[in-house]
């Protein structure tokens, strides 16, 4: 009887190659994606931008009362305006700047006779290039829509579920930021704090945590490897998205939310799908609740 053990063998050799050859072409793949979204600037704008948003929202709110009319109460909806927007002013303008000084940097490398990317790798001075700003309405639309929904139905309920046996009414307290916030807005108030909640602050906020935390962190985590650096990566900006709704109950499920988008940021390579996502995600909440008063 003849033996089939070398033909065995060399199937198990071929086999093995072709497992190689798949791995190491996933490994290029995901190495190629990080390049495509990584930033060498941006961290230390990002931990000035994020203070500066929260001290101008302080200081908006403040002025804002201090512009009360002595004995009259102040406008918990115009407090949250002026808050929202003192906020954003910080955040936009750490990205800006950073991709503004990147973009200078850049300049005087080339000026210099030095290799570009020396001094800031990426820095274009534009914050559609540097950040990735783009939106295409196929298949970023659909693509969003689903992963907001999903995430919002599914996705928040199974990551908050660890905590049933503790809080008591736990998803119906879960809706309680969204409602305080919305709550004194009635007509044209609740049209724009709905514009300002769905459209504003899923632009503002996947441009400074997606944009310039995340793509910054993509390019300090590079020397990690092309798996491990985008796990670190993605993770941080996720837990510093979910402590700076400063929500402890909501905790997890922002969380969860900020890691899907920022998956979605990093295997598209662009903003488009997360900022979609982010404004299914806030819109299908606005509307619940406005459904249900």
């Amino acid at each position: 009887m003849t033996s089939t053990a070398p033909y065995d063998d060399a199937r198990t050799v071929n086999s093995r190659r072709a497992r190689r050859r798949t791995s190491d072409a996933r490994e290029s793949a995901a190495r190629s994606r990080t390049e495509a979204v990584s930033n060498s600037f941006g961290l230390t704008e990002a931990v000035f931008g994020i203070v500066a948003g929260f001290l101008l929202a302080t200081l908006a709110v403040s002025a804002y009362a201090a512009s009360t009319p002595h004995g009259q109460h102040t406008s918990q909806f115009g407090e949250e305006v002026v808050s929202l927007l003192g906020l954003w002013v910080g955040l936009v303008g750490a990205a800006v700047v950073a991709t503004r000084v990147a973009g200078n940097n850049e300049t005087r490398a080339r000026s210099a006779d030095l290799e570009p990317g020396q001094l800031a790798r990426h820095g274009s001075g534009s914050v559609v290039s540097d950040y990735g700003l783009v939106l295409r309405p196929w298949p970023d639309i659909p693509l969003g829509i689903i992963a907001g929904v999903v995430s919002q139905y599914v996705m928040v309920p199974v990551v908050e579920a660890p905590l049933l046996p503790f809080v008591h009414n736990l998803y119906t307290r879960l809706g309680h930021p969204a409602q305080n916030l919305t709550g004194h807005a009635y007509g044209p108030g609740l049209v724009l704090l709905a514009v300002l909640v769905c459209v504003g602050s899923p632009v503002v906020e996947e441009l400074f945590f997606r944009g310039l935390l995340l793509r910054g962190l993509f390019g300090k985590m590079r020397d990690l490897g092309p798996r491990l650096g985008p796990v670190i990566s993605i993770g941080l900006t996720a837990l510093v998205f979910a402590l700076a709704h400063f929500e402890a109950l909501q905790f997890l499920g922002l969380l969860g939310f900020g890691v899907v988008l920022g998956l979605l940021a990093w295997r598209t390579g662009r903003l488009g799908p997360s900022m979609v996502a982010h404004m299914t995600f806030n819109t299908v909440t606005i509307i619940a609740i406005v459904a249900t008063r």
